[in-house]
Parts: C-alpha cells; sequence; structure tokens
C-alpha cells in the first residue's frame, strides 16, 4: 500500500528513476576509474557508449555515488566537454 500512496503524491517519479543499467554504468565506471582508467577514456568504452544515450551519461555524470568517487574535479570537466 506504501507504493500506492507514494505514486499518487508524485504520479511522474518513475520518469526521473534512474534505470537498471544506469546504476550498471555508474559502478563500472566507478570500478574502471579506480583502477586508474581516465574518465574520458571509460566513457568512451564500447561497454558504456552501447548501454547509455548521451542523456543518461549526462545524468551519470550527476550522480552523486559517481562524483564522490571520481572527485568534482575529474566529473565537471567531463560533464562540459559533453554538455
Amino acid at each position: 500500500m506504501a507504493r500506492l500512496s507514494s505514486f499518487w503524491r508524485n504520479p511522474f517519479s518513475f520518469l526521473f528513476a534512474p534505470t537498471r543499467h544506469e546504476e550498471r554504468a555508474a559502478a563500472y565506471v566507478i570500478r574502471e576509474h579506480e583502477r586508474g582508467r581516465s574518465l574520458a577514456e571509460i566513457l568512451d568504452d564500447p561497454y558504456v557508449r552501447n548501454r547509455c544515450t548521451d542523456r543518461e551519461i549526462a545524468r551519470l555524470l550527476d550522480r552523486p555515488e559517481v562524483v564522490h568517487a571520481l572527485g568534482e574535479g575529474i566529473v565537471a570537466p567531463e560533464r562540459e566537454r559533453r554538455a
């Protein structure tokens, strides 16, 4: 019943919810960055390009866990480059 009441509070929340492949892509970006790869190199991987649209990559770069893991100084220039 809680799901129904939350739906009525914000019936369009599903439009802004991250998809499963966005969550997996975020985990992939964080994992690969921890292995020492650059963000630009990771975002150009076929794994990311085949699973995320440009809009989803933009949302990926705004995700708090990605910004926290990589650092604002690394994410911000990539956001600007892709804008």
